[in-house]
């Protein structure tokens, strides 16, 4: 009997080939009628099946960890191809191969991810709080197992290195949303995304497929992050009491809600933020990995866990492109910038030397609009009144001195910039103001008027807000 494997399984077929049984678990359906839910494998992905029939003949036949000769009818459920079996039988795994039934890893994160979790480490200004996230990033083994782990079971970022993704991205949205909400402390939100799901390295465990371990069912990993940060903190000198307590409160608090694990509510604007910052990161990801998953055009497949229908179609803007596509695209100019771009993909030689031809054509383009005679023939800038309707600008030496040029600008104006500054409490003055007085406010006045060129009225920034990720 041929193999026939998961990639090559087709819908409203007869099917008989061997399989791994990922996972089994019996249920009941929404009558109370039992059922058998199996997962099935192969070096190729996973097969949905399920046991309809015959569930007290057929569920002690086989466990999870078998190698499974299974028959039966391929439907469709929700989108995806799911195997009605009808016969299983053990199969014994000595004259199998067993690199049929291993499912290829997926590659961890480089050395520049550990880099980009260092450079946003390198933005904490708080010397306890720096000295307690570098003392993690220290530990070579935890961060060894942090680089390999998921950053869940299931749902979102669950392939190794999705950890440190979710984290890393987590760091990067909560320093630009702190340059939105200044009240809120930078550093806290900082290392309350850092801490947030480290412990998920005892948590879960990925040797083969990831499982949770005793101590991950037992204890879980906001409490297992807290116990973490006491023993870190108890071991760096002169270590605040109090910033233990604000950094344990947000991870114990991350999950915002009773019902889903948190110990205790949000209760300070950090810990709400950091809650907030992770219900969005994890569920964009979930959402653009069942995108992604769906062989559907605009709308996916009904998605019990968020109980409707996504929209995956491409937006009605100009030059809109669909989530999945966005990510695609970013996906293949990052492989190029690493030097794998489609050069480096069979067949893909020829779409880079046609790249390569375009660009060249547009730079001989842009070189010979550049060279054009019209060009000269443009009035002079220097002669005003060839535009009578621009005002005069003062001279160089009559302008006010620039500060020094940023080394990057936010994309997007600061919440300090949206809204006035409360003024200081002023001394009590006479109800009709004296001559000397209105002499001091009004060049005041004019000054703050020029001080500030057309389009650069924004408030100041501290040298944290100016770096961006």
């Amino acid at each position: 009997m041929s193999k026939v494997y998961v990639k090559d399984v087709r819908e409203k077929e007869q099917l008989t080939s061997v399989f791994l049984v990922a996972r089994k678990a019996t249920a009941a359906s929404r009558g109370g009628k039992p059922f058998i839910a199996v997962t099935l494998c192969d070096k190729t992905g996973e097969l949905d099946a399920r046991v309809w029939d015959r569930v007290t003949e057929l569920d002690p036949l086989f466990a999870k960890g078998d190698h499974v000769h299974v028959e039966g009818l391929v439907q469709t459920f929700q989108g995806h191809p799911q195997l009605k079996i009808e016969t299983v039988a053990k199969v014994d795994a000595a004259g199998l191969d067993p690199a049929d039934f291993i499912l290829p890893a997926k590659p961890a994160p480089d050395d520049r991810h550990l880099q980009a979790l260092h450079e946003m480490v390198s933005r904490v200004h708080d010397p306890h709080v720096k000295a307690l996230l570098e003392n993690f990033l220290s530990d070579e083994a935890m961060m060894g197992a942090f680089r390999k782990a998921p950053a869940a079971k299931t749902v979102h970022h669950a392939h190794p290195g999705g950890l440190m993704e979710h984290t890393l991205s987590m760091m990067r949205l909560a320093h630009r949303i702190a340059d939105h909400y200044p009240m809120a402390d930078r550093d806290l939100m900082l290392a309350g995304t850092f801490l947030h799901d480290l412990a998920k390295v005892r948590e879960l465990s990925s040797d083969k497929r990831t499982e949770y371990t005793d101590e991950g069912r037992l204890v879980g990993h906001l409490v297992l992050a807290a116990q973490l940060i006491h023993e870190r903190a108890a071991a760096l000198p002169g270590f605040p009491p109090a910033l233990e307590t604000h950094l344990c409160h947000i991870v114990l608090a991350h999950h915002g809600a009773l019902e889903f694990g948190s110990p205790v509510l949000p209760q300070t604007i950090e810990a709400m933020l950091v809650h907030l910052i992770d219900k969005m990161d994890s569920t964009i990801s979930s959402w653009l990995e069942v995108m992604r998953r769906d062989s559907n055009s605009a709308w996916t497949d009904y998605q019990k866990l968020y109980d409707r229908h996504l929209y995956k179609g491409a937006p009605p803007t100009a030059g809109g492109r669909a989530p999945v596509e966005r990510r695609q695209r970013k996906r293949d100019e990052g492989e190029r910038a690493k030097g794998g771009g489609e050069e480096n993909r069979p067949g893909g030689a020829a779409e880079a030397e046609a790249t390569g031809a375009a660009e060249g054509g547009d730079k001989q383009e842009r070189r010979e609009r550049r060279e054009r005679p019209e060009r000269a023939e443009r009035h002079d800038r220097s002669d005003r009144s060839a535009r009578p309707d621009r005002p005069e600008r003062p001279e160089r030496a009559d302008r006010p001195e620039r500060g020094p040029k940023k080394a990057e600008k936010l994309t997007f104006k600061p919440f300090s910039a949206l809204i006035p500054t409360e003024p200081e409490a002023a001394p009590e003055l006479p109800s009709e103001p004296t001559e000397e007085r209105r002499t001091v406010e009004e060049p005041q006045v004019e000054a703050s008027s020029e001080a500030l060129p057309k389009g650069e009225a924004e408030a100041p920034l501290d040298e944290s807000s100016q770096a961006q990720s």
